[in-house]
């Protein structure tokens, strides 16, 4: 067994404490920075992802409230073994994605339906498999983000893609009330997402961002996270997209 966490050790008796938060794609990122604050608020956090020794590593992190299963969104079959293994499922936040963006006149038919398939219909099929063992006052949050409403570049099936989610968010307050189900739509984050991409191309999209919005700053992972905890804990907020875009989206 792992070694408390200074967070852990230091948890309250908050809205969170002795819940159990699903965190598919919880192993690095901005999932990653959910589980460390939820953890600090009391939690215990399940974390998900299809590589083992990324997981294993985070729960290290995190300590004695942590622990890990591999899932991959994309297989039905292993999104039913990693759910059935829950005995309840508090809170679900699902930001494990991976798929194209680019022009319509330059992306295959493949890469051009990649967002769909794994963010959209990702998350659907998740929130599915999680609804048995949802707590009737617990929470679903979903990742979507700001291209959605106002996109940055030419890329009409991402745009597309993180619009339909809100709008997958808005009916599945619906249809799983009282469990609340809300969004949340991140500009442009510095993380762990942009650190794999080519420097050139990062920073050519950092400073557009830092133009284009106006705290004229790009996000953190942190002030992501700390949006799906109050999406998570706000018993009255179900249905809502969030923007944590520095106002991009008034621009």
């Amino acid at each position: 067994m792992n070694a408390p966490s200074p967070a852990a050790s230091s948890a309250g008796d908050g809205p969170l404490r002795g819940r159990t938060v699903v965190l598919i794609g919880g192993g690095s990122g901005i999932g990653l920075r959910v589980a460390h604050q939820a953890v600090a608020a009391g939690a215990h956090v399940v974390l998900g992802g299809r590589t083992p020794e990324r997981l294993a590593a985070a729960s290290g992190e995190l300590g004695d409230r942590a622990t890990w299963r591999t899932v991959d969104t994309a297989d039905r079959p292993s999104l039913d073994g990693f759910f059935s293994g829950l005995d309840r499922v508090d809170h679900l936040f699902t930001s494990a994605a991976s798929y194209r963006v680019g022009p319509m006149r330059e992306l295959s038919d493949e890469d051009a339906e990649s967002p769909f398939v794994s963010k959209f219909w990702g998350q659907y099929h998740a929130v599915r498999h999680a609804a048995p063992k949802l707590s009737p006052d617990g929470s679903v949050v979903l990742m979507a983000g700001a291209a959605g409403a106002r996109p940055p570049a030419p890329a009409p099936a991402y745009a597309a893609c993180n619009a339909a989610v809100e709008g997958l968010g808005r009916g599945l307050a619906v249809e799983l009330a009282p469990v609340r189900v809300n969004v949340v739509s991140p500009g442009t984050i510095d993380g762990n997402l942009w650190s794999h991409r080519p420097a050139d191309d990062r920073e050519a999209a950092f400073a557009q961002y830092r133009r284009d919005t106006l705290l004229h700053r790009l996000g953190t992972e942190d002030e992501v996270a700390q949006t799906v905890l109050f999406l998570f804990t706000n018993g009255f907020t179900t249905g809502a997209t969030l923007y944590p875009d520095g106002g991009y989206t008034l621009r």
